[in-house]
């Protein structure tokens, strides 16, 4: 079965060992994908784990688990996503699309994440982004300019 991530990997090799607990999330995106296959299965106890104590409020993981498990999620698409394993922060910019009420709705939100004794943590984000010009340098940090970068994924 391929992942809900929609990454193209097998789940059993993608967001399953992250969501079993068998491994942490080694990126921001890594952690992000596995966090909207957590929505898609209702697993409000991971979301409420991978997410930052400072900023989840007073989010149970039943609240959590319901709210996934009451959206018909479609699909994830990465914009682009900085970060690795030797780093203390990272961001991802994604696109979510669901459908609510018998009509599609596309979620666009950059993401911050944070490295916290070696684990990633969502923390918060920030909804409908600026738009990243085509010659600007791409976020990722490659060097290259956006349209060089991430605007072609």
């Amino acid at each position: 079965m391929r992942c809900h991530c929609h990454s193209q990997q097998p789940f059993e090799l993608c967001c399953q060992p992250y969501l079993q607990g068998a491994s942490a999330a080694p990126t921001p995106l890594a952690l992000m994908r596995s966090r909207y296959t957590a929505f898609v299965l209702g697993l409000g106890d991971y979301l409420l784990q991978s997410w930052h104590p400072d900023t989840r409020g007073a989010l149970t993981a039943a609240e959590l688990s319901q709210t996934g498990l009451d959206t018909d999620w479609l699909d994830l698409t990465i914009v682009f996503a900085r970060g690795t394993p030797a780093d203390t922060e990272g961001e991802v910019e994604f696109k979510v699309r669901y459908r609510e009420n018998n009509r599609v709705v596309t979620l666009h939100e950059r993401s911050r994440f944070i490295s916290v004794a070696g684990h990633w943590l969502y923390h918060s984000g920030q909804l409908n982004p600026p738009k990243i010009g085509a010659n600007q340098p791409c976020p990722c940090n490659s060097g290259k300019k956006y349209k060089q970068c991430c605007a072609r994924h």
